[in-house]
């Protein structure tokens, strides 16, 4: 890979955005690189969790702008009828959306634009205390993407989110944590075992197909019109996964008082449970 890095030790993937000469700027190379990663992650059973960061002193500087007032011009096609070029922050989010493992960001230094979105549909945003965030969208003439306007008034106050995007103020972490944008703040040189720990913490114990059906049921829940639709996908879950071989171990275990070994793989053990009752995104590329 080119533009990310991947490497998986001890069940945690760590995948790095790595230009770090230019502040790890987002391209189109970089958009496919973090998809066709995920898709590998999700079908590799030995990972439990996922860190996204970034290499050297930024997390990232948000799109590439080498191209100046020119850098959306590709964007555009000369037939009128075609469709419009997808954004591909926004498909990077919905890939994360989707994953089967828990999402940790690190967020290592300067995330702006869609250094930050990107990282709103991650399950925890951990932040370097010194680090700087900012929608700075309309103050670059154009507006928010990677699926922001969704994610980022579900994750702190609509009037903070307004505040963030009108101005495209770039703010300190600490501002990002009280708004509970960042869910802890770490000293720049323990980010990273911070983020491992968090990991380990939240997979160690746990069943990997629950955790991978608990993600998606939190996650899409959040764009249920009722809680009877929880209700039912919650119902189907509990008949599925209660008389599984992951429920008959873990209730052993409890019982034994000893460490459960679940049988269940997410590749091929994950069953379906949401049915039509929730939003689900119908694409991927």
């Amino acid at each position: 890979m080119d533009h990310i890095g991947l490497a998986v030790a001890d069940g945690i993937a760590t995948i790095t955005l790595n230009r770090p000469d230019q502040l790890n700027a987002f391209t189109t190379t970089m958009e496919n690189e973090l998809i066709a990663a995920y898709d590998q992650l999700d079908a590799d059973d030995s990972v439990r969790a996922i860190v996204l960061t970034g290499a050297g002193r930024a997390f990232c500087a948000g799109a590439d702008l080498s191209a100046g007032a020119a850098t959306f011009d590709h964007w555009q096609d000369e037939d009128e009828d075609a469709e419009a070029r997808r954004d591909g922050g926004g498909r990077v989010v919905l890939r994360m959306f989707e994953s089967r493992k828990p999402i940790i960001a690190a967020i290592n230094g300067p995330a702006v634009g869609v250094g930050i979105t990107m990282t709103l549909a991650a399950d925890f945003r951990l932040a370097a205390d010194d680090a700087r965030i900012g929608f700075v969208f309309n103050r670059r003439g154009i507006v928010p993407e990677s699926c922001s306007t969704w994610f980022l008034p579900r994750l702190v106050p609509l009037q903070t989110a307004l505040d963030w995007v009108y101005s495209g103020r770039v703010f300190p972490a600490t501002e990002a944590f009280d708004a509970g944008l960042v869910y802890k703040l770490y000293p720049r040189e323990s980010l990273l075992d911070e983020a491992y720990a968090l990991a380990r913490s939240l997979t160690e114990h746990s069943a990997p197909v629950s955790v991978a059906l608990s993600r998606q049921m939190m996650w899409r829940a959040l764009g249920a019109e009722h809680p009877m639709i929880a209700h039912r996908v919650e119902t189907r879950g509990i008949n599925i996964r209660g008389i599984g071989p992951d429920a008959r171990e873990g209730i052993s275990a409890f019982l034994e008082k000893r460490p459960a070994v679940f049988p269940d793989s997410v590749r091929d053990d994950l069953p379906d449970v949401f049915g039509e009752d929730l939003p689900t995104p119908a694409f991927r590329g």
